[in-house]
């Protein structure tokens, strides 16, 4: 597969792994600490299991601002769909405006 469709799509699995790993925990604020710092730290596994090809295969095509700013918006996309999903939290005016001035710096990023 293209290095410039693979590596988005390694990202995007990526952070939806990194997801769960930072925010997953917030449904079980009785879970004690320590066990969800394991339970993070093993979802963080299958993160860095697909970030590191990410940027491996992605640096062939894409500078590394440009690799950065992409998995940055990836991030905010699947936080969004995230937040909304599983944790129950809708997004305000105020989170999508800020979401979109991050976007138009990624954007920014790519301009040669």
């Amino acid at each position: 597969m293209n290095a410039r469709i693979l590596s988005p799509l390694l990202l995007l699995g990526s952070n939806i792994f990194m997801t769960f790993a930072w925010y997953g925990h917030l449904k079980f604020k009785s879970a004690p600490l320590k066990w969800v710092i394991l339970a993070s730290w093993g979802i963080a596994l299958f993160e860095y299991c697909l970030q590191v090809p990410a940027n491996r295969i992605g640096s062939n095509v894409y500078s590394a601002p440009q690799l950065k700013g992409m998995q940055e918006i990836i991030t905010l996309v699947v936080f969004a769909v995230f937040s909304i999903w599983y944790l129950g939290q809708p997004l305000r005016w105020n989170h999508i405006a800020g979401f979109v001035l991050i976007v138009v710096a990624g954007w920014l990023i790519f301009l040669e």
